[in-house]
């Protein structure tokens, strides 16, 4: 008998010889809770990995959303992220999981992310350095942890906290799409600039929306030197 990471409720585990020899790793969320998050898979858009089967045709052009060309054919940022890769789609049950990780102070369920997680980082880069979007410290002390650091553990790769965030920077989730689009100051400055010069990075996130705060962060570090950014997110 297992208990569901979500909800808490026992649930019996489907037995298979790849789970009882070790093979496959033992599910940890009830079949209820997994079978209302949505996977990305299939055909997605090649920059941010959107869902292109939930997605209206005349938003796309060949391989890339319209959102990407946009941000593809402005020369402030032209190649700043390679790609971006999520996990599910953001919907109202992944909405709801995220809050309660971020603002309810559940943090164990960040677990039964972590081999799905694993496995779309392998698709991306094994060799990069795995980077945490932070946090303000305002925003650190009332939760008592990263959610982005918590993901990045789960890779079981070396992570670097390079960049900070200004303390001025507004809440993001309080933002108007619009607002999260305009230009402004980059929310993101270095901890130590040293360590990227020449390497790959992987930014890690909860949550890709618009793409502003990823593209701020690998700005930063393409400026000081990094070869290249991609990012991986739970959602999109």
């Amino acid at each position: 008998m297992s208990y569901c990471l979500y909800c808490h409720k026992s649930y019996s585990e489907a037995w298979s010889w790849e789970a009882m020899i070790g093979f496959k790793q033992s599910p940890l969320l009830c079949q209820d809770c997994e079978g209302r998050l949505v996977r990305i898979m299939g055909e997605i858009c090649r920059m941010c990995g959107r869902d292109f089967s939930i997605f209206p045709e005349q938003y796309r052009q060949g391989d890339c959303c319209f959102d990407c060309i946009r941000w593809e054919g402005n020369d402030a940022w032209t190649g700043v992220l390679q790609q971006n890769r999520s996990l599910y789609v953001y919907n109202d049950f992944m909405k709801e999981m995220i809050a309660k990780l971020k603002y309810r102070g559940d943090a164990e369920v960040v677990k039964a992310f972590y081999p799905v997680l694993s496995s779309e980082f392998k698709k991306i880069s094994r060799d990069a350095i795995l980077v945490p979007i932070p946090l303000s410290e305002e925003r650190h002390y009332e939760r008592g942890f990263n959610q982005a650091e918590l993901l990045a553990r789960g890779l079981k790769k070396h992570t670097s906290n390079l960049l900070k965030r200004k303390n001025n920077e507004e809440k993001q989730s309080k933002k108007s799409r619009n607002d999260r689009l305009q230009k402004k100051e980059n929310p993101f400055e270095f901890v130590d600039e040293i360590k990227v010069m020449g390497k790959k990075f992987v930014l890690v996130d909860d949550v890709y929306t618009t793409g502003s705060t990823i593209r701020y962060a690998a700005k930063v570090l393409l400026e000081a030197g990094a070869t290249e950014v991609s990012s991986i997110t739970l959602a999109r």
